[in-house]
């Protein structure tokens, strides 16, 4: 008896569950490829994207070869980027470069493969792996598509990222200096001078290395002194070259006033010994 009242129960259960199901699972179970597909548009239109997502990915495979499949994957990587998966919204781009060679949407589809990286740019206190594949994505971009109306808009988010990475290299070349290790210091605010040819804080980073060079040759041994001296003298020349009218121009006059104190110091103790 208590059996046959389980039984009943759980077959009532079943039946309930069936009843209660919603009409996209009931869609997603009918197998019917031409209405998923269909639905699927639907759904990324009326900005449901997860729902399209699935839809998609459930038909993908059975339309490939046919001529809604190329349009499909398109959508379908957009799913991913308002779903705001950038990583796997830049895959699916660039996977869909390589199977729709000669695609209308290939240009748009190359330029969101560097975009959704974009999107995820951190901080320039972070790693910045994903800028530098965004840079390079856009710069591929460019120069596939010379003549594309999105060749501005690339240039000057390349600059956006290239100005985080120099940011990023200034806040370590001012760490190591405020940890008074001055030779990686000068090394790091000289690759800026190289790594950023165009920056517009020459000036500042300048002055930084003859700040940090000074401090440097000032803390080496006594015998290293001189020719460190030296070409603290040399690089503030140059400086003063540069800019005839530097807002550094006070503490460079006074580094100056200290390093030639410094070195009549040491010919003094030279020509003593």
């Amino acid at each position: 008896m208590h059996k046959r009242i389980a039984i009943l129960i759980s077959i009532s259960v079943i039946l309930l569950l069936s009843s209660c199901k919603t009409e996209f699972e009931k869609l997603r179970a009918s197998g019917n490829v031409k209405t998923l597909t269909t639905k699927a548009f639907e759904y990324y239109d009326q900005e449901e994207y997860n729902k399209a997502q699935i839809l998609f990915e459930s038909i993908l495979g059975s339309i490939r070869g046919k001529t809604e499949s190329e349009k499909a994957y398109f959508y379908y990587s957009y799913t991913q980027y308002h779903q705001q998966k950038y990583i796997l919204a830049s895959f699916y781009f660039k996977d869909f470069v390589k199977k729709f060679i000669n695609s209308e949407y290939r240009e748009e589809a190359e330029f969101m493969t560097a975009y959704s990286y974009y999107k995820i740019s951190p901080s320039y206190r972070l790693d910045q792996t994903y800028s530098e594949k965004a840079i390079e994505g856009f710069q591929l971009f460019v120069n596939t598509y010379p003549d594309s109306e999105r060749v501005a808009e690339c240039n000057s988010l390349i600059d956006n990222l290239r100005k985080k990475q120099e940011v990023k290299a200034y806040a370590e070349g001012e760490l190591y200096f405020n940890l008074k290790n001055y030779e990686s210091a000068v090394k790091s605010f000289e690759n800026i001078l190289k790594d950023f040819p165009e920056t517009t804080d020459s000036e500042k980073v300048r002055f930084m290395i003859i700040r940090s060079f000074y401090l440097y040759a000032e803390n080496s041994f006594v015998s290293k002194q001189p020719e460190r001296f030296k070409e603290v003298i040399d690089r503030m020349e140059e400086f003063n070259d540069r800019y005839p009218a530097s807002r550094f121009k006070r503490e460079i006059t006074t580094i100056s006033k200290n390093t030639d104190k410094i070195i009549k110091e040491l010919r003094n103790e030279g020509y003593q010994i």
